[in-house]
């Protein structure tokens, strides 16, 4: 016996107005003016019917590739500023459209003058600062590391003396160094039946970084010597040419 469920708007939508489909049969269509969303898998089905107003949607999101939009939903949907997107079972965007925002000629204008102003780099420090206090909090009060969690501090305390996003970047990035070093120990626990067949390396979180890193950059850097050795020999055959 089908089971069908229609939910109330608060319930399915939330605070952040967003309405996720998923399952087989997806229909997203207009009837009497109110957009009506059903999906599930199988018999167990839900359904929702959103009026004009007072619905709180504000994106749309359709998980799955079985089902219809009707293009009267998708203006319904234009019609009330919310966006809608499409993704595959793994996450992959296939669809995404959204109402189109109003040109601000100031905020593109502070956009393009950020990074001469200053403001690019002020705000780079403010967010790389957050990073770095949440992850001395997680090594501190998870991993039980306080070493880490006093050396990524310390590279937080720097920030305020970067002069450049590429010096927020070398700070970012030694900070991300002990904080990965903390997590290589940690253990992955799994179920005692698979014990044995699972091998000793993934048994521990272990390095972040791949055996493979070095290697390629390795042979990256042999081809960009190589390269650099041939532009400079046309460029002297160049000069030959011209005397």
């Amino acid at each position: 016996m089908a089971a069908s469920h229609t939910l109330a708007n608060r319930r399915a939508i939330g605070k952040h107005g967003i309405l996720v489909l998923h399952g087989f049969g997806i229909q997203v269509r207009v009837e009497r003016g109110h957009l009506f969303c059903s999906w599930g898998i199988a018999d167990e089905r839900c359904t929702i019917r959103l009026p004009r107003v007072h619905h709180g949607l504000r994106r749309l999101v359709c998980i799955g590739s079985d089902g219809y939009v009707s293009l009267e939903a998708l203006h319904w949907l234009s019609s009330q500023d919310a966006s809608f997107l499409i993704l595959d079972r793994r996450g992959k965007p296939l669809v995404v459209c959204g109402p189109s925002a109003p040109s601000d000629a100031r905020l593109r204008r502070a956009q393009s003058l950020a990074f001469a102003n200053g403001t690019a780099l002020r705000i780079s420090k403010a967010i790389i600062r957050q990073k770095l206090d949440g992850q001395s909090t997680l090594v501190r009060d998870m991993l039980q590391n306080a070493v880490a969690a006093t050396a990524i501090e310390k590279f937080r305390d720097e920030l305020p003396d970067a002069d450049s996003i590429e010096s927020v970047r070398i700070i970012e990035a030694q900070a991300a160094k002990q904080y990965w070093s903390a997590w290589a120990s940690v253990p992955i626990r799994w179920p005692r039946k698979d014990e044995r067949r699972v091998p000793e390396h993934w048994k521990c979180f272990g390095s972040r970084i791949s055996p493979l890193t070095h290697l390629l950059f390795s042979d990256n850097s042999f081809q960009v010597l190589l390269r650099a050795k041939d532009v400079k020999e046309c460029l002297h055959a160049r000069e030959q040419d011209n005397v």
